[in-house]
């Protein structure tokens, strides 16, 4: 048995003789002596402590082995998969008027037609449901409350068609949450809705400037209002968008919900994220705030600030994890409004991205999307390749115009990486394995 190359070892915060291990493979953090570590490098281990070293991924038979299981990881993943997801935008209208919205290039009163939703249903039934695939929508926009209507037609049309199948169907929401009454979200729970992704960016004095109605007011106070009605009856996942100037005051904004009656156990998961340039290709230079790149130095300062602070209220924020882009997954899609399909919502702005329609069906992308982008070399010899997989497709072409190469998220993950482990060592309360 040989160590994992996709291990990261730190001190451990238990003084001398210790090591922390940190699988990027699995997300495991184990404590272990040292010399136990030294024999583990040497080969030298055996018994039980090897074996659940291998569990973990700690310990694999061979280096070339496990490289060759990260290259046909995705792979093996859609293969075994038995649920499809798309993320099926219904609309490009919004009533807020976010200034640093990406979608603003192709913006407006553009909505998906009745025509293009049966459509839709047809071919998730035909080529998914009826091969034995459960299915996950996700409504987007612009405003995806700005469809209820179809949100109705395709719902009741693919619950009858898993009931009859036998298998599932359910939805989720990426909503502004200004228009997620209670009464709404009532309706939406009967045909199927199970989370929804509200997005505050920070305190009223903050949000209202950066995601007033289109009426110039404030959103702030109508978003938390309807986020207390709704958090008990769906899973809410809450989000903001910060820059370099405004970060420190987002954890004001947990304060207020907290004493609004918000608490941790009624909000599943709290991330915060820089704001990102808009889509198209004008869409570089169009808020000039923002952050173009995870790599920026402001913004590890900024992440583990607004971590430590989510955590230390005592709500939920993602842990690292082995994560890939839906780029990478062969069942999961993005449904653009005219029935055009593309692998990421970001890409709805370059119609060279589009991979086909809901008419003609799928085209090869492999080249366009650049596939085979981090089966390097240097990619799969990286330590953090679990956690990134070549980084942002979007955020590359971006930056150079192209997706000419891969978004690496190395130094990024140099400085935060470790402090995030001990954030959670030690805010979460969560024993060592």
């Amino acid at each position: 048995m040989e160590l994992s190359r996709y291990l990261k070892i730190y001190p451990s915060p238990k003084g001398e003789g210790r090591l922390l291990l940190f699988s990027t493979r699995r997300g495991a953090v184990l404590e272990l002596p040292a010399a136990m570590m030294e024999a583990a490098r040497l080969g030298e281990l055996a018994g039980e402590t090897a074996e659940k070293l291998a569990l973990l991924d700690i310990l694999v038979p061979s280096r070339e082995e496990e490289r060759e299981e990260m290259l046909s990881l995705f792979d093996n993943a859609s293969r075994r998969s038995r649920r499809f997801t798309a993320l099926v935008t219904l609309n490009l209208d919004c009533n807020l008027a976010c200034g640093y919205c990406y979608e603003d290039p192709f913006r407006g009163k553009r909505y998906m037609s009745e025509e293009t939703a049966d459509l839709l249903c047809d071919r998730l039934i035909d080529q998914h449901m009826s091969r034995g695939k459960d299915l996950v929508l996700e409504f987007y926009g612009g405003e995806p409350l700005l469809s209820i209507p179809l949100i109705r037609r395709i719902s009741r049309r693919l619950l009858d068609a898993a009931k009859s199948e036998g298998r599932g169907y359910a939805f989720n929401l990426v909503s502004n949450g200004t228009l997620l009454t209670r009464s709404t979200a009532e309706e939406l729970v009967a045909l199927g809705l199970k989370g929804v992704k509200f997005t505050l960016d920070g305190p009223r004095s903050i949000h209202d400037r950066q995601r007033p109605f289109v009426s110039g007011n404030g959103s702030f106070d109508c978003i938390v209002n309807n986020l207390k009605d709704v958090c008990s009856l769906v899973s809410v996942q809450l989000g903001g968008n910060f820059t370099q100037d405004n970060f420190h005051e987002f954890p004001f904004l947990l304060d207020h919900l907290l004493d609004q009656g918000v608490t941790p156990d009624r909000i599943t998961s709290v991330l915060f994220a820089p704001i990102t340039p808009k889509a198209g290709k004008e869409g570089i230079a169009d808020f000039s705030t923002g952050c173009a790149s995870i790599c920026e130095p402001w913004l590890v300062d900024a992440s583990l600030f607004l971590r430590r602070e989510i955590l230390r209220r005592g709500f939920n924020t993602p842990k690292p994890l082995p994560a890939g882009c839906m780029v990478e997954f062969t069942n999961s899609l993005v449904v653009a409004c005219d029935g055009s399909l593309f692998k990421c919502p970001a890409f709805m702005g370059w119609r060279e991205l589009r991979i086909g329609s809901l008419v003609e069906g799928i085209a090869d992308y492999h080249e366009s999307h650049r596939l085979d982008i981090w089966k390097n070399k240097e990619c799969l010899e990286c330590p953090y390749l679990p956690l990134c997989f070549g980084g942002c497709r979007f955020l590359r072409k971006l930056q150079t115009g192209t997706i000419d190469g891969v978004d690496c998220r190395r130094d990024y993950l140099d400085a935060t990486l470790e402090a995030i482990i001990r954030q959670d060592m030690e805010l979460r309360h969560k024993r060592l394995l």
